[in-house]
């Protein structure tokens, strides 16, 4: 991704101050563009739930990927209680086939992927592009269990039928007391 902030091009200031120029309406957030290909360089760089920036050769560019949306969950572990809270709090941005009709109940059901799982479900609620959850889930569970599995999250629908709609992970390698926010990209359903 093309570094277009001043310090780095000093002979065409003017042109990345104009590029830049953001006043009406004043935004918190800039929009780049890598040179190349014209996609916005926040996609290439967003980062994953572990913090790794994720390169544009990481990244499908074909014009039939569609980005389904993502998950907010907040993860904290009590030690003194040995438990893990797991808070669903919405999917942002979601997408369905339209096989699943316009407005179906979805819900999202979590797995932690012990040797013996341990599965948990949200509320359904009426499909859209934004769901708020605010769902918050108890396991008492060893911390050292716990720091070599995965959390995975399958988006569901309920009605018409029963199906996976979308699904995304995280690793519990780096679980505290303190809490921690995530936002994890939903991706196709594995087959």
């Amino acid at each position: 991704v093309s570094d277009l902030r001043p310090s780095t091009l000093p002979g065409s200031l003017d042109i990345s101050r104009s590029m830049f120029d953001l006043r009406s309406p004043p935004h918190r957030f800039m929009k780049r563009y890598d040179s190349v290909s014209s996609v916005p360089s926040s996609t290439s760089s967003r980062k994953d739930s572990q913090g790794s920036n994720r390169s544009l050769d990481t990244i499908t560019l074909s014009g039939d990927e569609r980005d389904f949306g993502r998950l907010n969950v907040k993860l904290c572990y009590i030690s003194s209680v040995e438990q893990i809270w797991i808070t669903v709090l919405h999917c942002k941005d979601l997408t369905w086939p339209s096989s699943c009709g316009e407005n179906p109940r979805i819900c999202v059901k979590g797995i932690l992927t012990l040797p013996k799982p341990v599965h948990f479900k949200s509320s359904a609620k009426e499909g859209c592009s934004d769901i708020e959850f605010m769902e918050t889930f108890v396991f008492a569970i060893k911390l050292q269990s716990l720091q070599a599995v995965r959390l995975v999250f399958k988006i569901q629908t309920q009605t018409p039928r029963k199906k996976t709609i979308g699904e995304c992970s995280l690793a519990l390698r780096e679980l505290s007391s303190q809490e921690s926010n995530h936002w994890l990209d939903i991706s196709p359903p594995s087959k």
